[in-house]
């Protein structure tokens, strides 16, 4: 029987052995789109692993020897990933240990919460077109960009509710 990735199939009668090396061509494959995509390279191999995790859960030291990083290069990432809201840690109960979660609505919230984040662009923006003038080409300009972001705020905004219309069909919740 092979060997068991370590935090990659917890026991259930859902888990099925996996090839760590398919495992670890999976996280790599997928950290390298994040990194594509903008993300941080250590941050992006951590939120892999923790997606491929069937409990969707790895402690420090699990995340380390699965990936080969150094426990600060966990804690950097695992802080990044928590500052945007693609995972959060937890206690273990009666340890001083820590566990870092994914959660499967994961994107819903790192959505949800960049809205925070548009609508302090937006009133920057709208500042902007103040001071500049909005018969100016800068003025202009960041108007434009206003248009966009309220544009996108307000489809994500629908966007999210279908998504969690059909969420909630698909599976149940």
């Amino acid at each position: 029987m092979p060997d068991r990735v370590r935090g990659m199939t917890e026991p259930s009668s859902e888990s099925a052995e996996r090839d760590p090396e398919s495992v670890s061509r999976f996280v790599e494959h997928f950290a390298a789109q994040l990194v594509e995509a903008g993300m941080p390279r250590m941050p992006s191999r951590v939120f892999g692993a923790l997606l491929a995790s069937d409990a969707g859960t790895l402690t420090s030291a699990e995340l380390g020897e699965q990936l080969k990083i150094s426990p600060a290069a966990v804690s950097g990432a695992v802080r990044y990933l928590a500052q945007v809201h693609l995972v959060s840690r937890e206690r273990e109960p009666g340890s001083r240990r820590e566990r870092y979660r994914v959660h499967s609505d994961q994107w819903y919230e790192a959505l949800t919460n960049r809205e925070a984040i548009i609508k302090r662009w937006e009133e920057a923006l709208r500042e902007g077109v103040a001071s500049l003038g909005a018969d100016t080409p800068a003025g202009r300009r960041l108007g434009e960009t206003l248009d966009f972001f309220e544009f996108v705020e307000k489809e994500v905004v629908e966007v999210m509710e279908r998504w969690r219309v059909y969420r909630d069909e698909k599976y149940g919740r």
